[in-house]
């Protein structure tokens, strides 16, 4: 077996038990893609993120417990934070090279600011699997890579009671519901917010979705007349983060606290078990 180096991370929170886990693990070089599933299903975090490379530039990619995904923004936070925190602490930039593109993560004072690329949605017909399964009915539905499905109300929003194995016959591979803020009993000074479904991938509720965020900015942007936007996704957990339309890019900054560090001990290739264990174990070497 092998030690990789693990981290799990809160993204876009500045509080332990808020915003949204992920898993960081920094490999020395790629393992197969059935152990990297595995290991991102083991961790049952919304996102596991699996890094290669050093001196500031890494391959970089994202496994729900269900699927590998094509873009993931709490994920790369989470893994930016861990290596400008490590081994990367006197740089101010740090990029991956992911299934999206090149990705930048910049510091800026106590948050991370991410350069991704901008994903607006259009309108489209409404499936009717989305209206079972949220279970509501929106004034707008567009679709990016995600459905968008757009409410009056936050309150609206925040009701919602999904029926995920409705929402799982959607393609694509979310559905973000989302309203205009302000939002709470203190008034909340947030230009909108949101929640993120994606049963599909392995996710019910995503608790805050960066990616989703490619999608929102440019609409709330539109709609709203401004390019820079405070955003706050409204899941059980919470998070916050603000977001600036740039051309065809998005800029997402949000901070991020550590959570645990520690060691995952994962098998050598070609011995993982098909009944789901692992077979021929060998002693553990750092």
């Amino acid at each position: 077996m092998r030690r990789v180096p693990y981290t799990v991370v809160h993204s876009f929170t500045s509080t332990l038990f808020a915003g949204n886990p992920a898993g960081v693990c920094r490999l020395v070089e790629w393992l197969p893609d059935d152990l990297l599933q595995a290991i991102a299903t083991e961790n049952n975090l919304s996102e596991t993120a699996f890094l290669v490379g050093g001196d500031g530039r890494y391959d970089l990619r994202w496994f729900t417990p269900a699927v590998e995904v094509d873009l993931c923004g709490h994920a790369t936070l989470a893994s930016a934070w861990v290596l400008l925190h490590g081994p990367d602490r006197n740089r101010a930039v740090v990029s991956f090279d992911t299934a999206s593109g090149r990705l930048e993560v910049e510091r800026r004072g106590d948050e991370l600011a991410m350069d991704f690329p901008a994903r607006p949605a259009e309108a489209c017909e409404t499936p009717p699997a989305l209206i079972e399964g949220l279970r509501a009915t929106p004034t707008a539905v567009l679709r990016a890579r995600d459905y968008l499905a757009v409410f009056d109300r936050p309150e609206q929003v925040r009701d919602l009671d999904p029926a995920f194995d409705r929402l799982a016959r959607l393609g694509g591979t979310g559905v973000i519901a989302t309203a205009p803020g302000p939002f709470g009993p203190s008034g909340d000074d947030v230009d909108f917010v949101s929640r993120f479904f994606a049963p599909a991938a392995g996710i019910d509720e995503d608790p805050v979705t960066g990616s989703a965020h490619c999608t929102l900015i440019p609409y709330w942007a539109e709609r709203l007349g401004r390019t820079t936007l405070a955003a706050r996704q409204i899941s059980a957990r919470g998070g916050a983060l603000t977001g600036t339309l740039r051309g065809d890019r998005c800029e997402l900054r949000g901070g991020a606290v550590v959570y645990s560090e520690g060691w995952l001990l994962v098998p050598d290739p070609g011995v993982v078990g098909t009944g789901g264990g692992v077979r021929g174990v060998e002693e553990v070497a750092s």
